[in-house]
């Protein structure tokens, strides 16, 4: 008899056993797409800074972040498609993909990130078609989808009284990816005032982009896509044999060049130092 007036407090509040069972897939597949988001993150921004080789004496990947990228993808999408059988129906057809459809404001900043994230992962091999540098600018609104996903999140969770979760669990997930964040893009003197780096602390000086380049390509890592004659067909040349040619010592006119074709080798095969003038 219990039982029996549980089931009907239930569907009386509009909820089946069939929501019950696509809400845990919801909230399961959201964590887990929280995760990999934050993980993609990290992992890009060690591949970009080439702080993995300091570390390790070997380069980063980038099938690794594409990697995590695509199961943040696919995560997401299970996420949002599953609200498509829900009995309830709190959206329905087209809501899923197109944001403010359905009126909820914190569903459509996950829509929004969701939109990006695709179009990001959907370019991802298009340098043939586009400049790496142009890419790379659109590539960097992924800062903007984490942004987005984490407030969805966030709000998501005070929304349906799982805050103290997201509060526990999302911000240690989340603050490596925003301290990494931060160590980017934010300079040095202010890193250095607010004590996290010694003032003497660097070591290796950036390039100077207006000073000669050296070139050097690592044979063993090289597999020869030709992304970089993509990007310097003056200066990288994939001979007939399978080899590639390219010149040591390029033009200065042409370092912005050499180095987008260096950031877009997907191996880091191709290795940029400065030389004597």
């Amino acid at each position: 008899m219990g039982l029996t007036s549980l089931h009907e407090t239930v569907l009386a509040v509009g909820y089946t056993g069939n929501d019950n069972g696509v809400r845990s897939v919801v909230a399961f597949s959201a964590r887990l797409s929280y995760l990999s988001m934050c993980l993609t993150l990290c992992w890009g921004i060690f591949t970009a800074t080439g702080w993995i080789r300091r570390f390790t004496g070997h380069h980063a990947l980038r099938s690794g972040h594409a990697m995590l990228a695509t199961f943040t993808l696919a995560t997401a999408a299970v996420h949002g498609l599953g609200f498509w059988f829900l009995d309830e129906q709190l959206v329905v057809g087209a809501q899923v993909f197109i944001p403010f459809l359905n009126g909820y404001v914190r569903h459509a900043l996950g829509i929004i990130a969701f939109d990006l994230l695709v179009a990001i992962i959907v370019t991802a091999g298009m340098h043939r078609l586009f400049r790496y540098r142009n890419w790379l600018r659109f590539h960097q609104t992924a800062y903007v989808v984490f942004a987005l996903a984490v407030t969805h999140a966030w709000w998501g969770a005070w929304a349906n009284g799982n805050f103290e979760l997201m509060w526990l669990a999302g911000i240690t997930v989340s603050a490596p990816a925003l301290a990494l964040a931060a160590v980017r893009f934010v300079p040095p003197r202010v890193l250095v005032r607010i004590g996290l780096i010694e003032g003497d602390a660097s070591e290796v000086a950036p390039i100077d982009k207006a000073a000669p380049l050296k070139i050097s390509v690592d044979n063993q890592r090289c597999h020869r896509y030709g992304f970089c004659q993509s990007e310097a067909p003056d200066v990288f040349q994939l001979r007939e044999d399978g080899r590639l040619a390219y010149r040591q010592s390029p033009e200065v006119s042409r370092n912005l060049d050499v180095l987008s074709a260096a950031r877009s080798c997907p191996m880091r095969a191709i290795e940029i130092a400065g030389r004597e003038s």
